[in-house]
């Protein structure tokens, strides 16, 4: 039975008028958008690894992530635009990346030892290099210092949070575990830093890590197994 429907009073069958309402090509369209930008921002972050903050053009991050410049532009419309983006990018990368190797460690090295050799591999993984290649640019950069002034802080912040969910009985003061863990980041960015340049030749920064899960040790337990998990070593 045809059924009539009226859209700006011209009438259509019922069933194109749910065809022409159909969510599919929206989503596709929504979909195409975050497909298009995430390789934006991931070409961002090979550029500033590789070519330095000085060296990342629009242009270049538009070759490398496959789109047409105007399409890059319709985006991200200058360089300081893609790169605010990507710093967001960026920061969730780094805290899912520790937070799923965490999840995937074996029982046995799922304690404070383990959570400092993830913390020490993403330090030294893409997106951290990217952004220490930011904040060490931003010294300089007037134009992008108000962007990265506070990206030490909220790194630091995700590993605060982090630290309080994988070791949620830990019987470390606040003030205390929060001033431990600035002190572990600021020696993981010098560290990370090092490594750059000489990729550990001498065994010095693994040598320094070393000492520091000794003492993370002694002030961190082990984390108490779930009910029915059995215990930890």
């Amino acid at each position: 039975m045809y059924v009539a429907a009226y859209v700006r009073g011209v009438p259509v069958s019922s069933r194109r008028h749910l065809r022409n309402h159909s969510p599919s090509p929206s989503r596709t369209q929504e979909e195409r958008r975050a497909r298009t930008q995430t390789r934006l921002l991931d070409a961002t972050m090979e550029c500033l690894v590789e070519l330095g903050w000085s060296g990342t053009s629009t242009t270049e991050v538009a070759s490398r992530a496959g789109v047409s410049r105007g399409a890059q532009q319709h985006h991200y419309p200058t360089k300081i635009v893609l790169v605010e983006a990507a710093l967001e990018h960026l920061l969730e990368r780094q805290r899912l990346a520790y937070e799923q190797a965490f999840a995937i460690l074996p029982p046995e090295r799922r304690n404070v030892e383990g959570a400092i050799d993830l913390l020490w591999n993403v330090f030294r993984q893409p997106p951290a290099l990217a952004l220490l290649e930011l904040a060490v640019a931003a010294r300089t950069d007037d134009e992008l210092k108000p962007l990265c002034i506070d990206v030490n802080e909220r790194i630091l912040q995700v590993i605060v949070e982090t630290f309080g969910r994988l070791f949620p009985q830990t019987a470390l003061p606040e003030d205390f575990a929060d001033s431990m863990l600035r002190g572990v980041f600021a020696l993981l960015v010098g560290l990370s830093l090092q490594n750059v340049l000489d990729h550990d030749a001498h065994g010095h920064q693994a040598a320094v890590l070393a000492h520091i899960k000794s003492i993370a040790r002694i002030l961190v337990p082990n984390p108490q197994p779930a009910p029915g998990e059995g215990s930890l070593p």
